[in-house]
């Protein structure tokens, strides 16, 4: 966007007030000064024997307007100059998102802002001596102007000092008298002078900034009510570096490449402006120039409108210096004069404007001051301040906001839609935050995931490594499983402690006992499963505790836990009888097995009475009796019932099964059968047919030496009954072990 100084001129607003004080101060120590003792004998000796006194209370004002002066022009300065940058950032839209968001954020060349900072600050302190010295003759003249009047006659001392004090006051504190011999005003040439500098600084950060990125070119603006010193540059271009003389050079057009454009310049932004382009309160700006794509018209010359302009500023400064006369005044007569007078020219004023109707009125230039002081207005609110931040920001900046600012932001009523999106999305990130250092401090998960509730668990998940992941999903896992546990609630094991303790303060007594029991079982987890993994010492649990650690044991610790109960109940086992006859063999382990165990093992048959699951135990006995009842008869003629075998044959086949996998390696199915997915254990029952068209030659081979029987006829060996199929699958086995 186009740059012009009046831009930041706002910006030299707070040190114009600044001076605008010190002269009010000023003034006052010299009227209490003068007003002390009027009408008292020896009052004249009294005053000038009091000159030390005004000049060092005048000092120490001057003293803390150079301190306050020189922060508040260095930050104006700074501000005036990020407001250049950020101007010709906006004209750089043809660079790359990633070029436009690198130069926005670049800070601004400290060295030029401490120059034209330093520059300005000297400026007006090396005015501050002349402050001084104007006081102090001040308060001298007005002193020999009240010794003169009574001694000539024209009227009283306090007359006089009254007369004197309201011409100085119409005045003004006069700074210094310039080479043309204009006399400033202490306000007026320190508002000059920070406007001079901000305005000096935004162009140049402007120009700087175009440069550093390939653009050379600038034009100036075509401002209505020209003043005669910038006429002749209007619409011009300039090069920001370059020769200071007119002429022509050729440069690539701005979005064509290879063709070349040649361009007419007027000579350089620096030479424009020591012939007076961009002046004090000058309102033309430059933008970048881009060739074969800017426009160049012809300047439309206004010299008119600049006389009309001069003329305004005329009719405002009569009607601020009559003001200052209404307020001086002592007497109503002389208050009258200088009313009429104001309602005189403001009538002039109102002429003039129907004479050029495009002229503004800003009354704030007709209010005594420095010349534009800024209008009154209502100072914002805390949350207004900060509503107005969140609005105008973008994530960056709401970042550096406080939790405290953000809900006075959000209560303000001021936001829109994507401000509150805003204000929600930054809201989430550091509650996200907050978690992710609960949940994972130090960058690393931490050991007692039993704390953190189920939503926050899959809040964090997506910001886990592998590792943790695993560490989270093992966590959810035990989680379900004490979902179905008895006595266990599902909602209470997805609570984070905090949520658990703060359900247990308003807890009705029946709750109070489910809130204890998910306490106890979370200490249990704790105690057995630090970090989320069984522990390593496991001889020092007992046994119901190894019991509880099985509920929620993975394959892996499952198979500790049950070292650790082998080790507990060491036994030495006989070895494996070895007789040929697959029924004599189970049985004869069968018997080794119970003279190992002891009278004091209870009977197999009976193991599910031992299960806290009642149904399952029912089923089982149903079960038993029902074999029972179908071998009544053959109980008393055999050994072993039918149910008794057709158990007895499925430990068969997995011994078979395990034996066959050692002895071939697990070379068991052949390629089409393990193209199938066929389970290798399926293999050592069913019909014979199937089990050798999936076989590898060297289970055949196996089988020829181990044998393969069929349930039916292993039930018949083992009961001594002959069964229907039995003959038929020895049959089949014959005729399969002859086909290979």
């Amino acid at each position: 966007m186009p740059i012009d100084p009046s831009m930041v001129e706002p910006l030299a607003e707070r040190t114009r007030d600044l001076y605008a004080d010190a002269e009010e101060r000023l003034l006052g120590i010299i009227a209490r000064q003068l007003a002390a003792d009027l009408d008292a004998p020896g009052w004249i000796e009294a005053k000038l024997a009091a000159v030390q006194a005004v000049r060092r209370a005048a000092g120490a004002v001057v003293d803390e307007l150079g301190k306050a002066v020189s922060a508040d022009v260095f930050e104006a300065v700074t501000e005036a100059y990020n407001v250049g940058h950020r101007a010709a950032v906006a004209e750089l839209g043809a660079l790359s998102d990633e070029d436009r968001r690198r130069t926005d954020h670049v800070i601004p060349q400290a060295s030029a802002v401490d120059r034209l900072a330093e520059q300005a600050v000297t400026l007006l302190t090396d005015r501050h001596a002349s402050i001084l010295r104007t006081v102090d003759d001040a308060y001298r003249a007005v002193v020999s102007e009240v010794i003169a009047t009574p001694l000539l006659g024209t009227g009283t001392r306090r007359q006089a000092t009254q007369d004197a004090m309201r011409e100085y006051a119409r005045r003004g504190i006069t700074s210094f008298t310039d080479r043309a011999g204009r006399r400033w005003a202490l306000t007026s040439y320190a508002e000059m002078a920070v406007r001079t500098s901000v305005g000096r600084a935004a162009t140049e950060a402007h120009a700087r900034t175009l440069a550093e990125h390939g653009v050379g070119l600038v034009i100036v603006s075509d401002s209505p009510r020209e003043c005669p010193l910038c006429r002749p540059w209007e619409r011009r271009i300039l090069t920001i570096s370059g020769p200071d003389a007119e002429h022509e050079v050729e440069v690539e057009h701005a979005v064509e490449d290879g063709r070349m454009v040649r361009v007419r310049v007027a000579g350089s932004l620096d030479a424009a402006r020591r012939a007076g382009l961009q002046h004090p309160n000058c309102r033309h700006s430059t933008s970048a120039y881009m060739p074969g794509l800017t426009p160049v018209s012809n300047a439309r010359p206004d010299p008119d409108g600049y006389e009309a302009g001069q003329r305004q500023r005329a009719i405002e400064r009569h009607i601020r210096r009559w003001k200052r006369e209404e307020a001086a005044a002592v007497d109503p007569v002389a208050q009258r004069a200088a009313r009429a007078k104001v309602r005189q020219w403001q009538g002039a004023m109102r002429d003039h404007r129907a004479d050029n109707p495009d002229l503004r009125r800003l009354r704030a230039r007709e209010q005594p001051g420095a010349s534009n002081l800024p209008a009154p207005r209502t100072e914002a609110t805390g949350p207004q301040l900060d509503a107005a931040r969140v609005w105008s920001g973008d994530a960056r900046s709401v970042r550096e906001v406080s939790d405290h600012q953000l809900a006075d932001a959000e209560g303000s009523g001021l936001l829109d839609g994507r401000a509150r999106a805003r204000v929600e999305a930054e809201a989430d990130r550091r509650d996200l935050d907050d978690l992710l250092a609960r949940v994972r401090p130090g960058g690393r998960l931490a050991e007692d995931l039993l704390a953190v509730s189920d939503r926050d668990l899959a809040r964090v998940l997506p910001h886990l490594d592998d590792a943790d992941t695993l560490r989270v999903i093992a966590e959810a896992r035990r989680r379900d499983l004490a979902a179905g546990l008895p006595g266990v609630r599902r909602e209470l094991v997805g609570l984070s402690d905090q949520e658990l303790a703060a359900r247990a303060r308003t807890a009705r007594p029946d709750d109070l006992a489910d809130l204890a029991v998910e306490a106890d079982r979370r200490d249990l987890l704790a105690r057995f499963f630090p970090g989320g993994n069984l522990t390593a010492e496991l001889s020092s649990l007992g046994d119901d505790a190894l019991g509880w650690c099985m509920r929620y044991a993975d394959a892996d610790e499952l198979a500790r836990i049950a070292e650790e109960m082998d080790r507990r109940d060491a036994a030495t086992l006989p070895p494996p009888a070895v007789s040929g006859d697959a029924v004599e063999e189970l049985l004869a382990d069968r018997d080794a097995l119970a003279d190992v165990m002891g009278p004091h093992a209870p009977d197999p048959d009976g193991w599910g009475a031992l299960a806290d699951d009642d149904a399952f135990a029912k089923e089982l006995a149903e079960a038993v009796a029902a074999d029972a009842a179908r071998d009544v008869v053959e109980e008393t003629a055999r050994t072993v019932t039918r149910a008794e075998a057709r158990a007895m044959y499925d430990e068969y086949t997995m011994r078979q099964y395990l034996a066959a996998e050692d002895d071939l390696r697990g070379v068991l199915l052949n390629k089409k059968a393990q193209s199938a997915g066929v389970h290798p254990e399926e293999l050592f029952s069913g019909p014979a047919r199937i089990a050798y068209a999936r076989a590898s030659d060297e289970l055949k081979e196996w089988w020829a030496d181990h044998g393969r029987l069929a349930q039916a006829e292993f039930v018949e060996m083992a009961t001594g009954r002959t069964q229907r199929g039995a003959a038929a699958a020895r049959k089949n086995e014959s005729d399969q072990q002859n086909r290979r």
